[in-house]
Formats: C-alpha cells, sequence, structure tokens
C-alpha cells in the first residue's frame, strides 16, 4: 500500500496586506488530510515599544501597518485618553476622531473591493491571471477602477485633513485632539460627498447581486457556523469607533452583552499554536476548542440591532432577509457586508461634515493619571485591543495587542480547509484551484502586516513534496 502523502505550499499568499503562506497536506489517495494558513512574519510590537513614553504610543503604534495606521492610531489615543484620566472627550475632539475613523473605513474598505477582491468577482475565480486583477479591472472596467481610485483618495483626503498626514497622522493625542478642521476643508469634502455616496450604492449593489446570482455556490463556499463578535453601543447601535463588547453564537444567542472593554481579558484569552506566530483568540467561557469568533463587517451586522443611517439600515435588513433575521455564516457574505459600512462610512461623514462642532476650538482635557488602559475600535478589519500599563514614570511597562485579523485567525484556517477539500484533489496543481484558497482568505480582508511584524519580501513558490521529502512538482509566480 502507498502511504506517502504529499504537501502543497502556497507561500506568499496574494492580495491580501502582509505575508503569509497556505500547507495543504494531500493523504496517500490524493485527497485533503489537514489545510493550515501560516503567519510567517514575527511582530515584536508589543516589546519595541516597553519604555517608551506613553504621549508616543498613539504615533509608535501604527508603524505597524501603512494599510490601517488610523485604527491602531486611535485605539491607542483611547487607550492613552485612559491613561490622563480622560473619560469623555470634548465634542470636537469626539467628532474630529470619528471623521478621521470613517474615512479609515472608507478608504480601506474601498481599497479591498475595487483593487484586491473585485477580480476574482467580475472575471471568476478560475480566471486568467493575467487578467485577474486591478490592470484587468482597469482595462475592461475603467468607470468602476476609477470609482475605486477616488473613493480611496476621497478617505485618504479625510485622514490628511483630521489627522494632518495621509499615513501615519499625528491628529489623536492622550485626551483628544491636536486640531480642528477648517470652513475651507469641510467645503471642500462637501462638494464631493454626494458622488462619494452615489459610487457607495453602487459598489453595494455590485455586492449584492454577486452574492445572490451565485448564492448556491456562496452558501458551500468556506462557509461554517460561528459566534461573531463586536462593538456594540448602548441601545443596540453599530458603532464602529465606541461602544461595549456583545458576543453572539451561530443562532444569534447572546454570549455576553454590553461588557465593558476595559474588563475584556475576563472574556477573551488567546491561545498560541507552533505553527503560527499569529495567536487564536476565543472566549473563556467556550474555552479553546469551541470558543474561537468571527469579526469584521460580516459581525457587525450579525450584533447589531440596527444602523443609525437610513440607507445602511435599509441594506441591513435587506441582509439580514437573506437569513430570516438569523446570524449570516457565509463567508462570501463579507463583501456584502463590507459595502453596507461603506456606505454608511459616507452617510456618517456627510453628518459629520455638517456638524459645527468640527470647528470648535476646545480640543483636549486631562484628568487623574491612571496606571492602566484598554482602548477599542473597531477597525476596518474587525475588532482592535489595545491594552497598556504605564509607570510612574510615565513608560510603557505591558502592552497586549489583538489585532483584528489575529481575532479571525481561526475562523480564516476553517474556510481554508473548507475550500481546500471541496476544490483540490491533488491530481494536478493549477493557478486556479489553488486562488479558490486564496478567494476564501481575502473574503476575511486579512492585514497580516498588524498581526505581525513584516520584514522582507517573498515569491509564490509552490512545491509538491512527497513524504521522503522528494521534490514531485513546482510551481513558481
Amino acid at each position: 500500500m502507498n502511504t506517502k502523502k504529499r504537501k502543497i505550499v502556497i507561500e506568499p499568499v496574494t492580495r491580501v496586506e502582509g505575508h503569509g503562506k497556505v500547507t495543504i497536506l494531500l493523504d496517500e489517495n490524493k485527497q485533503v488530510e489537514q489545510a493550515r494558513l501560516h503567519i510567517v512574519e514575527f511582530r515584536g510590537f508589543e516589546r519595541f515599544i516597553q519604555g517608551r513614553p506613553y504621549w508616543e504610543v498613539p504615533v509608535l503604534v501604527q508603524r505597524l501597518c501603512g494599510i490601517c495606521p488610523v485604527s491602531h492610531h486611535l485605539a491607542a489615543a483611547k487607550a492613552m485618553d485612559g491613561i490622563v484620566g480622560v473619560d469623555t472627550l470634548t465634542p470636537t475632539a469626539e467628532k474630529m476622531r470619528r471623521l478621521m475613523h470613517y474615512g479609515q473605513m472608507f478608504q480601506s474598505h474601498a481599497l479591498h473591493f475595487f483593487h484586491l477582491c473585485s477580480p476574482d468577482l467580475l472575471f471568476g475565480f478560475d480566471a486568467d491571471v493575467a487578467i485577474r486583477n486591478i490592470i484587468g479591472v482597469a482595462q475592461k472596467f475603467p468607470e468602476l477602477a476609477v470609482q475605486g481610485v477616488m473613493m480611496r483618495k476621497f478617505g485618504q483626503e479625510i485622514i490628511k485633513a483630521t489627522a494632518g498626514k495621509k499615513i501615519h497622522g499625528t491628529g489623536a493625542v492622550p485626551g483628544g485632539v491636536n486640531k480642528n478642521l477648517s470652513i475651507e476643508e469641510r467645503d471642500g469634502f462637501l462638494k464631493d460627498i454626494d458622488q462619494m455616496l452615489a459610487w457607495s450604492h453602487g459598489a453595494l449593489n455590485i455586492a449584492k447581486d454577486y452574492t445572490m446570482e451565485h448564492l448556491e455556490e456562496v452558501k458551500s463556499f468556506g462557509a461554517f457556523e460561528s459566534s461573531h463578535l463586536s462593538l456594540i453601543r448602548e441601545d443596540g447601535a453599530m458603532d464602529l469607533y465606541h461602544g461595549n463588547l456583545r458576543a453572539i453564537n451561530a443562532e444569534g444567542v447572546t454570549i455576553f452583552d454590553q461588557v465593558n472593554y476595559q474588563h475584556y481579558y475576563k472574556y477573551i484569552a488567546e491561545e498560541v499554536r507552533p505553527w503560527s506566530y499569529m495567536k487564536f483568540p476565543f472566549i473563556k467561557i467556550i474555552g479553546p476548542q469551541n470558543g474561537w469568533y468571527r469579526v469584521g463587517p460580516l459581525a457587525r451586522i450579525n450584533t447589531c440591532d440596527f444602523i443609525d443611517t437610513p440607507d445602511a439600515e435599509a441594506a441591513r435588513q435587506e441582509f439580514m432577509a437573506l437569513t430570516d433575521n438569523l446570524p449570516n455564516n457565509l463567508t462570501m457574505a463579507y463583501h456584502w457586508a463590507r459595502m453596507i459600512e461603506l456606505l454608511h462610512a459616507a452617510e456618517k461623514m456627510r453628518d459629520l461634515l455638517n456638524d459645527p462642532d468640527l470647528q470648535g476650538t476646545d480640543l483636549i482635557l486631562k484628568g487623574d493619571r491612571r496606571g492602566e488602559s484598554v482602548g477599542l475600535i473597531e477597525a476596518p478589519r474587525g475588532t482592535l485591543f489595545h491594552h497598556y500599563k504605564v509607570d510612574e514614570n510615565d513608560q510603557v511597562t505591558m502592552c497586549n495587542l489583538i489585532v483584528s485579523t489575529t481575532n479571525n485567525n481561526m475562523p480564516m484556517n476553517l474556510a481554508v480547509e473548507d475550500v481546500a477539500k471541496k476544490y483540490l484533489n491533488g491530481a494536478e496543481i493549477t493557478e486556479g484551484l489553488l486562488n479558490h484558497v486564496e478567494v476564501a482568505i481575502r473574503a476575511y480582508d486579512p492585514c497580516l502586516s498588524c498581526a505581525t511584524h513584516a520584514l522582507g519580501t517573498m515569491p509564490l513558490v509552490v512545491d509538491v513534496c512527497g513524504a521522503d521529502g522528494e521534490l514531485l512538482d513546482r510551481r513558481t509566480r
């Protein structure tokens, strides 16, 4: 009997932020026995930051990533608000941060949808790799490509106006912000906001129509029941900037609700596994085996009771009708949920730009110093945890980061395994078949640079080896 096994390696996973690899182990019958997503980069920021003064933290930690630095900037700033004893910001500071955050949400969702995942949705998972990319989209769908670029530009300009720079800004400081929004800046954005809303509706329709037209495939593509976690406003509304923690199971039953995130560690723990630098978070009362959960757009739509902007709320209701108002556990439905949030971000930016508090001059508060604080925010990819301790010399002594992509670690692994078992039989390695695995990962919009610390670049090399280590086949790109 032939007992030889084969291992397929996808390294790195393409069209995601950061570097990771997938290993697929085939048994002697060429069937998938095991599939794993490995995070091969090492993140050292939790150690790098120790010994630094606390006021540097909101600027330092965003060097984790150039894609979502605003999310780390704001999560850290919220934690440092607690260190300086500020629980409630001035209206101007609160709304400036929110505008910054919705600008980040808008540009990030636009980037992912138009640049990273749209080639799969528009051309098909098996399409020629020469056209299944953003250049192919620009050639065949030039209007969509322009929309994606202009939407991302709008979000980036919002970030620049609120944070000082498009990438790695300094606008949020412990206890508030360091600038307001000028009338000139406001009027410049208001001139274009209606166009952003119209394009957001168009992107939402593309994602919704794709899901409905391919519903049978979507139902079987990396889909599985799971728990979901996010921040929720006190009245149950979606709130991407602030709130309390809510977790529900796959049937919509509440696991915990309105938990003050300062005490997150009483409810969430992290497990370490030897084959990945990324940790595996889980809900403590359920345990590491089954306590994993999903975060991000799909989870936020599932956990909230409503969205407080009218167009996004109408879209949410249509989304939830697909599952009779029970949680939607379809991995590919992340794209539809993400575009609902894109529209929500555009509506929130419109409302904030019309708020005169953005021109206020009361920017910073200060209270009684504390030694420990937690900051949470709903980053584009999901719930982002920043936890710090600071000593009497104002130096950081402890930092724990549970990044959005880390929260989705186990779900991504399950999606990879499900798709690999359904589409790979080991007979022949094709780029299209391997791309199916990557499509499952891309649905989560992972930011592997955030979840780790990126060093260097890697080509894509896929090796098929025998059990004795003999190289049987190799594909490179």
